[in-house]
């Protein structure tokens, strides 16, 4: 009998989460060949969260439950609950309902085929505008920085086998990337296709500035082509400096008469100005980060575990 674990991230979702368990218990019976557990990692939700988690890891104990000191996003809970799983396939979920937990069976399936990972394809999504905006911007982003394949649908529902995992959990930088990290350890990844439900309560936690971050991360912590394309951007600017010096030359000689142009010479300037800000800026990201993963900045803060051993990893 194989194991199952399922990871859930945990933020504002005191009024979703116990019919989201429940529903992962229900299928699992079904499921005859599997056992599972389920662990719960609350970013310090402000709402009764953890509370609804202390009370499900109280009567199932199966159930284990994680309590962030403060809120560090969902690819660091995820990373903390992945770090406390045991089971042979790994399923990661979001809290909300909108992921069918009741079709893990499809996602299990594709693994007993021989994929390393699984990712949940939605045919049509309930989101809202603002998100799947922020989804095709990360697809771009995924496809452009980490390479990932055209063809590949990436989402929150996914499931992963064990050796994934334990290459996964051995990242220990300030900034995680679960999508990133996937995709450096295998690229024998497949799709199903699930339904995607409406949000049952509330609106998605994630805004501007939280999809800003997790743009950042992915493509400061596992790509090196901002740079090039900062380098390359560099060297055309530099060159069409050079041949609009020249143009400018060429031109008094021929016509000694037409002004040199004021404006045309702080438009150049204002322009190589901008660029060369730009690509300070952004080198200036990358040695931040390394400055702050030198000085050990952690992933996440435990204040409180319910049902769990002390991982090895930890």
């Amino acid at each position: 009998m194989k194991k199952v674990s399922f990871v859930i991230p945990c933020y504002r979702s005191e009024k979703t989460l116990e019919h989201v368990v429940t529903e992962i218990n229900e299928t699992m019976e079904k499921l005859h060949k599997y056992e599972h557990e389920i662990i719960l990692v609350n970013d310090c939700s402000p709402d009764g969260t953890f509370e609804v988690i202390r009370r499900l890891c109280e009567a199932h104990a199966n159930i284990r439950g994680i309590g962030f000191a403060r809120n560090f996003g969902q690819h660091a809970a995820l990373m903390a609950g992945l770090r406390q799983t045991t089971g042979d396939y790994v399923v990661c979920l979001d809290d909300d309902g909108q992921t069918p937990a009741d079709e893990v069976d499809k996602l299990l399936g594709k693994l007993e085929e021989g994929f390393d990972a699984v990712y949940a394809k939605y045919e049509h999504k309930h989101h809202s505008g603002f998100r799947n905006w922020g989804s095709r911007v990360n697809e771009l982003m995924l496809r452009v920085m980490l390479e990932k394949p055209k063809a590949l649908y990436v989402s929150s529902y996914f499931a992963v086998k064990r050796f994934v995992v334990e290459d996964m959990i051995r990242y220990e930088n300030s900034y995680p990337y679960v999508i990133g990290l996937v995709l450096r350890a295998t690229k024998n990844i497949a799709n199903v296709v699930v339904q995607h439900r409406d949000r049952e309560e509330g609106s998605s936690g994630y805004t501007l500035k939280k999809l800003l971050g997790l743009w950042f991360n992915g493509f400061t912590a596992f790509s090196v082509k901002p740079l090039r394309i900062a380098t390359t951007i560099g060297v055309a600017s530099a060159c069409a400096g050079f041949l609009y010096g020249i143009y400018t030359i060429v031109k008094r000689f021929l016509n000694p008469a037409v002004p040199m142009g004021f404006s045309a010479l702080m438009a150049a300037l204002v322009f190589f100005g901008g660029m060369i800000m730009i690509m300070l800026g952004l080198i200036g990201e990358y040695v931040g980060r390394i400055y702050i993963s030198m000085n050990n900045s952690p992933q996440y803060v435990i204040r409180e575990r319910i049902n769990c051993q002390e991982a090895l990893h930890e």
